[in-house]
């Protein structure tokens, strides 16, 4: 392997070795043995934090110059390694007649083997003697690793004769990887020869395949450990799915088959083209440069580009913002295009790979025996579609689109070099192939099938096939969003909601999601859903309302698909309408039959709420993993069947007064209460408790209240699994403020409350009905944890706590959330209710925000009546339904206007702390 100080211009600039051994020669002669090891470790750490610093000069002057900046900074710690090295044997231990034993190697390995490292990455060394180890050259290794680890390097060390060396790689896979890349140092080079020549001969020999497989079987599990998709909103650079490592297994794969010296050589032994090392060479230096800025940004070996590094390194590499686009937008964008190049030139270099290896009969990867008796010309190449000549495509490009049809069809795998003419043919895609109806109806079927249109609308998009047929999609691929709630970038997001209708349709997800379900077999316009799913999102990033713009994208690009117009009417309908059902159900009070009139009236057609329901579903579930929950289930279908009555009838089946006596007299039998006991506790109850209230609530509401009825303070907590939350109903003496002293003891507990129903009964009690998860969406279950909650909000009621002084002694986590700024901002409706006035607040999530603006509200001076709390990521969204003392509307705008502001400046942090002195 060529020097790492090849190509590295002005080294002396970086670290001059020899002139700082000249420094350590004059301090080791000067014979002060207490002093002179500080005063050489001194000297190696100045040398250590100017040549880092000089490497990260030239980076920010360069900032896309990343294989520079790495191969700069493994050159810097060889010259460190060498000086440590000759300080240690010529001052430390010196020894004038050296035994055939007292020799040492020092060898790079790993990363460092092969010249590439960022600031702090591991320092990956080889100690290798020629026979067992002598006390001199374990004193002097010794004496090398402690200097190594008081600079500060993380070193990862071995030490080794050459028989051990040898032995321990022909049984680990780790040391044999290791080894392969290593690289001679210091030291004696006959050593290195001799461990070099006898680890190709002894230890590769003929264990090619099985190396591969490994290697492969590696890959996979690493990536399941990464999420399994190069698409995750803060990837590991350096393992992550379309990060270095991949692109390092192909070089291993590779030198440990042919021997080569370096990446370059893949392109003569045949694994990789000139076009495709470039590709590779390029993405490589992106990811080098985007770690590199991420260690000198946190000082420390950090991998995950996260949130709040990913401003900062787009920064550094000067992007810029860009109408519709935010600079870390377009950062992560850029990021994910290069991700998606390494996964390319994987998937290349493996079909390379493979027929290398099947010519010599060791083909490594699995074969298909099914044989489809129609391929339209299209062959099969050892059970995978391909292509009988390389301008198949270019005779007829819409051959595009029809060998994608053709896989998802007959279940076929499509052949790497198949999609490699398909990547460099997409170009062919022109408006006449566009507008091509064979080509539409090719790409509808794949879009619609019944099969796995996920797996093959991702190979379409890998290909670029995908954003070419359809540009306004190549708009969003790799497309990230600036927040914490979406897991995915735009293009990975849409192919996964796709993927989640098919699993459901086809009843693979009955269990999650039995009404969808249900639902997929009454639908009438089945291709108009799926075509909705694909486009939902099709207009984010443009710089407005990407609902209004998908819609306006839906109504052009639908009649070119083969939709008539009343299929293009609906799919625009469903793309400018796809959050209104979520929005209703988790901002919105279900119980207020304003709420369902005013939906049902925007959807209009019991079609569309089927369509509109099954959309809304999988929309939230690609999102992430741990987005959906079956409180979120429950609310979505609460919303549906009453809306579903509602258009159905023209009206609610039962009237108000019908449905609260139908709950009383299920109660009645329930409790089994002499009727005038009976009468006596359902007059406490208001109409409102009895209409808001499922009957299951109620019930257990009403056998605490009789279990309580001569207390002023009970709290009963309990799991609720159709909820899948814990619900946590206060019975107290009702007076203002009761609701922000409970909010704030369900945090001091470790809670969210993410639904809150307020009541006062007849008599001037307070029956508060909340539901209570954990900060990851968990319920709470264990009997411990739930009379922790209780025990926390009858302290909080009963003064027994400062209530106050703890919430502001309790430490403030550094959140990931801390990365975003959203402006708190008030939205007051008196509109949406016909008895309530309902104030929505957007703010960035932190600990303690319901509390502070329940505090506002008491503040305020306004009677809560219900709260329901919805997150998203960083941003939260709290709906509160409020009126006056009297009960009324807030009408006054002076009012609305002060209470405003209050509500503003507590989602901002700024309370005023005259609340907390009242309380």
């Amino acid at each position: 392997m060529a020097s790492t100080a090849d190509h590295i211009v002005k080294q002396r600039d970086i670290i001059d070795r020899k002139s700082l051994a000249e420094t350590l020669d004059e301090i080791a002669s000067e014979r002060e043995t207490l002093t002179q090891r500080a005063r050489v470790l001194e000297q190696l750490q100045t040398a250590l934090a100017h040549g880092r610093g000089e490497i990260d000069r030239r980076l920010q002057l360069h900032p896309s110059q990343g294989y520079r900046a790495a191969t700069e900074q493994a050159f810097l710690i060889d010259q460190i390694v060498r000086l440590i090295y000759d300080y240690v044997t010529v001052h430390v231990y010196p020894a004038a007649n050296r035994s055939s034993s007292e020799r040492i190697a020092v060898l790079a390995v790993g990363g460092y083997g092969r010249g590439e490292m960022a600031p702090h990455s591991d320092v990956d060394i080889a100690f290798v003697t020629p026979f067992k180890r002598s006390s001199w050259t374990e004193q002097v290794v010794e004496a090398i690793l402690y200097l190594l680890w008081d600079l500060g390097l993380k070193v990862g060390q071995s030490s080794r004769s050459l028989d051990e060396t040898v032995k321990m790689a022909q049984e680990d896979l780790t040391i044999r990887t290791a080894l392969l890349e290593s690289r001679f140092v210091w030291g004696d080079r006959e050593i290195y020869e001799q461990a070099s020549r006898r680890f190709w001969n002894e230890v590769v020999g003929k264990t090619a395949s099985e190396f591969v497989r490994l290697k492969m079987i590696e890959r996979d599990e690493r990536h399941k450990r990464m999420g399994d998709s190069r698409y995750v909103v803060e990837p590991n650079v350096k393992d992550g799915k379309g990060g270095l490592r991949d692109l390092h297994t192909l070089y291993w794969i590779g030198k440990y088959i042919h021997q080569v010296s370096s990446a370059s050589d893949l392109v003569s032994v045949g694994l990789l083209t000139a076009d495709e090392y470039r590709r590779f060479r390029k993405a490589e230096n992106f990811l080098w440069a985007v770690r590199c800025h991420m260690h000198a940004i946190t000082n420390r070996a950090e991998d995950r580009l996260t949130f709040d590094l990913q401003r900062e390194v787009a920064e550094r590499m000067n992007f810029a913002d860009r109408p519709g686009r935010s600079t870390v937008e377009r950062f992560m964008q850029y990021y994910f295009l290069n991700a998606k190049t390494v996964g390319d030139v994987t998937g290349l270099f493996l079909a390379h790979l493979d027929e290398a290896m099947a010519k010599k009969g060791r083909r490594f990867l699995p074969t298909f025996t099914r044989k489809p008796r129609k391929l339209n010309g299209f062959q099969l190449d050892r059970g995978r579609l391909a292509l009988p000549h390389d301008n198949f495509f270019e005779e007829d490009p819409v051959r595009l689109l029809e060998i994608f049809q053709l896989a998802d069809l007959h279940g076929l795998e499509i052949h790497p070099l198949a999609m490699r003419a398909a990547q460099r043919d997409a170009r062919l895609i022109d408006r006449n192939v566009q507008r091509n109806a064979r080509a539409n109806a090719l790409f509808l079927d794949v879009l619609c099938s019944p099969r796995d249109p996920e797996t093959v609308l991702r190979w379409m998009n890998e290909s670029t096939v995908f954003g070419r047929f359809i540009p306004d999609f190549r708009r969003v691929v790799a497309q990230m969003q600036f927040d914490m709630y979406h897991h995915y970038t735009v293009d990975e997001h849409s192919i996964r909601a796709i993927g989640l209708l098919a699993e459901i349709e086809s009843g693979e997800l009955k269990a999650d999601h039995p009404l969808s379900t249900a639902i997929m077999r009454q639908i009438v316009s089945r291709r108009v859903l799926f075509v909705a799913t694909l486009l939902h999102d099709i207009a984010k990033g443009r710089g407005g309302d990407h609902s209004v713009l998908g819609a306006e994208v839906a109504e052009n690009l639908c009649p070119r698909l083969g939709l008539n117009p009343a299929e293009t009417e609906t799919v625009a309908w469903l793309v400018r309408y796809h959050l209104l059902m979520s929005a209703t159900a988790f901002k919105r009070d279900l119980a207020d039959f304003k709420t369902i009139l005013d939906f049902a009236q925007a959807v209009q057609s019991p079609e569309r709420l089927r369509l509109l329901l099954v959309l809304t579903v999988v929309d939230i579930r690609a999102v992430g993993p741990g987005v959906w929950n079956s409180w979120k289930r429950q609310l979505l279908s609460d919303l549906y069947e009453a809306t579903e009555e509602v258009l159905r009838l023209g009206h609610k089946q039962r009237g108000r007064e019908e449905r609260i006596a139908a709950k009383k007299e299920q109660l009645e039998k329930i409790l089994n209460l002499p009727a005038a006991e009976f009468a006596k506790l359902a007059k406490r109850l208001p109409d409102a408790y009895w209409i808001a209230e499922p009957s299951d609530i109620i019930a257990r509401n009403a056998k605490h209240l009789l279990a309580n009825k001569d207390a002023d303070l009970a709290i009963d907590a309990c799991y609720y699994p159709e909820r899948g939350a814990t619900l946590v109903t206060v019975y107290a003496a009702d007076h203002p403020g009761l609701f922000y002293r409970i909010a704030g003891a369900i945090h001091l507990a470790g809670g969210n409350i993410i639904d809150a129903r307020i009541h006062t009964s007849s008599d001037g009690m307070a029956v508060d009905n909340f539901l209570i998860q954990d900060p990851l969406g968990r319920p709470f279950r264990e009997q411990g944890q739930l009379n922790r909650l209780s025990r926390t909000i009858q302290d909080a009621l009963t003064n027994r706590a400062k209530l106050m002084a703890q919430l502001d002694a309790k430490p403030k986590a550094l959140r990931r959330a801390d990365a975003f700024k959203i402006a708190p901002s008030v939205f007051i409706e008196n509109t949406a209710s016909n008895r309530f006035t309902v104030v929505e607040v957007n703010a960035l999530d932190r600990p303690a925000l319901l509390n502070n603006l329940a505090q506002a509200l008491f503040e305020s001076k306004v009677t809560l009546h219900s709260a329901h709390i919805a997150t998203y990521g960083e941003r939260a969204v709290d709906t509160f339904y409020v009126t006056d003392l009297f009960g009324g509307k807030i009408e006054s705008r002076s009012r609305l206007k002060s209470l405003e502001a209050r509500l503003i400046d507590a989602a901002a942090g700024n309370h005023l702390t005259k609340g907390k002195a009242a309380a």
